[in-house]
């Protein structure tokens, strides 16, 4: 794709899908771009779109967008300037409290209100951060003052980040919820239905059976869900036959 030069350097914005592809492929083939993006032409694309709605061009996006675990997030610093770029930001002031360990944040809208949000020690430990391999044991105030920020942001300015949230924050979001269901409940029960019970219902599901109340079908299955019927016990159940109709 031939790009045009214009007075502010390469004009890197593609007119349609095809171009959008080509640029994020030969992007995703370069050594300029990070080691999440090499070879990945398809995260690359999504990546230049979502920076397309945020007003970044491509390589911009690249350098500030990360698809961690499928969705697209952005770097604390790249969220803060993208917040300061607003038209309505007003200001913002980032504290950190040695003392008390907390990160603070605090932004405003132009003519709004001032809006806080702390991010503590405490809050690490309840979330499963504080400790964690990687950035939260080598840069822990960092790490707080990150979610401080991205809290507070998108709390702000949701009009800005069109729902993104930090790559830092997104970094520490499982992989994939566990949808694994429970076991069925017969795997705790007995290998057999004990006999003497079964011996003890037979006349009632017999009843039920002769009446045409149940099936001897539906009585297995309905005795399967307390213990697991051996086939002698199904065999007596299916040699019940309902009573003719006089």
């Amino acid at each position: 794709m031939n790009a045009p030069i214009s007075s502010n350097g390469f004009n890197l914005q593609p007119a349609n899908l095809d171009e959008a592809m080509n640029l994020a492929t030969m992007l995703a083939n370069s050594s300029m771009v990070p080691k999440n993006y090499k070879n990945q032409k398809e995260d690359t694309l999504v990546a230049m779109m979502m920076g397309s709605e945020l007003g970044l061009n491509p390589i911009q996006a690249l350098q500030n967008i990360a698809v961690i675990n499928g969705k697209p997030s952005i770097y604390g610093d790249a969220l803060l300037a993208l917040v300061q770029n607003h038209p309505a930001f007003g200001s913002i002031q980032e504290v950190f409290d040695e003392t008390a360990y907390t990160a603070t944040c605090t932004v405003q809208r132009k003519n709004g209100h001032p809006h806080t949000v702390v991010f503590s020690k405490a809050d690490a430990e309840k979330a499963g951060l504080w400790g964690k391999q990687g950035p939260w044991t080598q840069y822990p105030k960092r790490m707080m003052q990150m979610r401080a920020r991205g809290f507070a942001l998108r709390d702000q300015f949701a009009d800005a980040l069109l729902g993104l949230i930090t790559a830092e924050e997104a970094e520490d979001m499982p992989d994939e919820i566990n949808i694994t269901p429970a076991k069925p409940i017969r795997d705790a029960l007995p290998s057999t239905y004990p006999q003497d019970k079964f011996d003890a219902n037979l006349p009632v599901w017999g009843n039920a059976i002769k009446s045409g109340n149940r099936t001897a079908d539906e009585i297995i299955a309905l005795v399967s869900t307390k213990g697991v019927l051996t086939a002698d016990q199904q065999k007596v159940i299916k040699s019940i036959n309902p009573e003719k109709a006089a």
